[in-house]
């Protein structure tokens, strides 16, 4: 859609960096472009909808809460405001192991938005602007600044896309159809044929939300009640623990039946996801209840969420339901749920869709391989969720505001953060739908625990200066009473008094024969640090988080030990760069698909090639004894 303004003018202002778009992966992104000393600019639609929540109401989740706590480690934002916002909190998954041990918080959405909003509008170097971005302007391959829907112009030196699902975003259900953004909001129909003419490949993906119910019509006596943790652990490394023991509210469980499968089958033909209305392709693991009734017909039931959207609002957010189907289907749908017989709906459930990029045209430090000093973050790299843009927004904005500082951009691998192992997949894999952080795709998850997240970054953060002083000391304070205690616990012998044998007996654990190491002890599967305190006296008090790393860092040593010595190997190939000049038509006996692929996406270094489809590790030898030979 072409749009050009009845005038134009100059705005005189000058900004070194504009960001367009301020969800979380533009409130990141502006918020670390500023603290870096670069004036920043960030444009939004609507600024009602800064840090907007338009599906879930959490922050978090099996392998999210690593990267929000991975994006506080580096001086990111998301984890101190939702320590502030939520209002029941969950460690997800703490009858396994403690690599896929994941926070989730239920967020006031209203509140959250307010406490983000506050923290940009009082934020030095950083201006709000409510006013949609139609052109991207460039010269000679590099980006010279933007223009609006009024025809401004404003001139910086780097811009950070993080657009979301507004670009020429259509909500749909049933044979309703609207041009618009998420909840209502206006979409942006212009932005699309300006990267498209800057030579940007476009995608065009799909998402969708349920409905939300007036909680007044809900009979939670048919449902199971879902509490929060009775001691909960914030997110932010900074975040004080007494202040987030808050009084919490309930979520809900219930499930689908028989009689809600039958009507959904009987309305497929109404839905536009089966009928061909819909032509994004959506996220494969948050499926609707149309996908799962359909390709998991032999469940006979599934789950649903009943989750408060805020304290101050009636709507509930019925998670495990998001659909397309037509209004009174919706209706029917959900009034077959156990509780749920007398539900008012507060917002239709709807589908919507949106322009994307294919994230390959995207450099590891998310600048456009083709469009000098243009970056780009969040779902607008094809990704889903919020906690995966707040992730790139921060690295986006940093590496734009380290392009000004003449410095060498910011990449973080995959064995340092699930941060690195997102944005290598997203950047080196070819996805066609929405891209889901999973800690599955961790090849390092143990050393990549939500744990240490501070312990993996916090160092890095202070290097690029979004970490004060105070707030590093403090990390060194840490890791030096870990390292002590650790030290302490080897050479603490245990023996075989009454009292040891009274403790390990309350533990059902074996009784010592003769005298044993603590550490010894605390490596029992059924035993650990916190609970062998009695039987060692000249333990010390230390904090929550320095016990935590001391139990685990002792019960897992093996393990952990092992998977450094993977790291290692994998270091050696992400060390071996490879120069942006390389002409792979001289690397004889590269495949031609070979030859393509890596012409295509211009990998870094030995290792990112290796993870590029079409690429053999026959291939990978070639060139790897090509660049020796140089």
């Amino acid at each position: 859609m072409k749009y050009s303004a009845s005038s134009v003018w100059e705005n005189k202002d000058r900004y070194d960096i504009v960001v367009v778009g301020a969800g979380h992966a533009g409130c990141e992104a502006a918020l670390a472009s500023a603290r870096l000393g670069f004036r920043t600019l960030l444009f939004t639609i609507n600024i009602e909808s800064i840090a907007m929540m338009p599906c879930n109401p959490n922050i978090g989740g099996s392998s999210k809460g690593h990267l929000v706590r991975e994006v506080d480690a580096l001086g990111g934002e998301m984890g101190k405001v939702i320590d502030r916002a939520f209002i029941q909190s969950k460690m997800l998954n703490q009858s396994k192991g403690p690599a896929v041990h994941s926070l989730r918080a239920q967020a006031d959405k209203a509140d959250y938005g307010r406490k983000m909003r506050g923290v940009l509008q009082n934020q030095e170097n950083l201006e709000i602007r409510q006013m949609e971005v139609t052109d991207i302007l460039a010269e000679n391959g590099k980006v010279t600044g933007v223009k609006t829907y009024s025809g401004a112009i404003y001139h910086c030196s780097a811009v950070v896309l993080c657009t979301g699902t507004y670009l020429c975003s259509r909500c749909i259900y049933g044979d309703v159809s609207t041009q618009t953004g998420p909840n209502g909001l206006q979409a942006a129909n212009y932005l699309t044929d300006s990267l498209k003419s800057l030579g940007i490949r476009m995608y065009r993906f799909k998402t969708g939300t349920p409905a939300r119910i007036d909680k007044n019509s809900i009979d939670f006596s048919k449902m199971e009640v879902q509490k929060g943790d009775e001691f909960v652990v914030p997110f932010s490394f900074t975040t004080k623990i007494e202040d987030v023991q808050i009084e919490q509210v309930s979520c809900w469980l219930t499930y689908t039946n028989e009689k809600t499968h039958e009507i959904i089958r009987n309305n497929l033909d109404r839905s536009p996801l089966f009928s061909g209305a819909i032509e994004g392709t959506g996220p494969r693991y948050c499926p609707s209840i149309e996908d799962k009734v359909v390709k998991f017909s032999d469940k006979n039931r599934h789950q649903v969420f009943i989750e408060p959207e805020g304290l101050d609002t009636n709507e509930m957010y019925v998670g495990g339901m998001s659909s397309s189907l037509p209004e009174d289907v919706q209706y029917a749908m959900y009034r077959s749920v156990p509780g749920l017989e007398n539900a008012r709906i507060v917002r239709n459930a709807y589908a919507i869709e949106y322009d994307c990029i294919d994230a390959r045209q995207l450099k590891s430090t998310l600048e456009f391989k083709n469009v000098e000093g243009l970056f780009s973050g969040g779902q607008f790299n094809g990704s889903s969720g919020y906690e995966e843009a707040a992730a790139q927004g921060l690295i986006a904005g940093i590496n734009a505001a380290r392009k000004l500082q003449g410095k060498e951009g910011i990449v973080i691998d995959r064995s340092q953060a699930y941060i690195g192992v997102l944005i290598d997949d997203l950047v080196t894999k070819e996805n066609h739908e929405p891209y889901r952080m999973m800690t599955s795709r961790a090849e390092y998850r143990l050393l990549l625990r939500q744990d240490n997240a501070d312990l993996r970054l916090t160092k890095l953060g202070y290097e690029i200066g979004l970490i004060d002083e105070e707030r590093y000391q403090k990390l060194l304070i840490k890791e030096k009473q870990i390292q002590e205690e650790i030290e302490r616990v080897e050479h603490t012998n245990i023996g075989t008094s009454e009292e040891v044998q009274m403790l390990l007996d309350i533990y059902k654990s074996t009784p010592l024969v003769s005298g044993i190491k603590l550490s010894e002890l605390i490596r029992r599967p059924e035993l650990n640090y916190q609970c062998l305190a009695p039987i060692d006296p000249k333990r010390k008090s230390l904090p929550y988080d320095v016990a935590e790393q001391v139990n685990i860092n002792i019960k897992y040593e093996g393990y952990i030990k092992r998977q450094q010595r993977q790291v290692e190997q994998f270091k050696k190939l992400e060390d071996k760069r490879i120069p942006e000049d390389i002409d792979y038509d001289e690397v004889h006996s590269l495949r031609i698909e070979a030859k393509q692929k890596l012409k295509e996406m211009k990998p870094s270094s030995i290792g990112q090639a290796s993870r590029i489809a079409g690429v053999s590790p026959a291939d990978v030898s070639v060139l790897l004894v090509y660049l020796q030979g140089k």
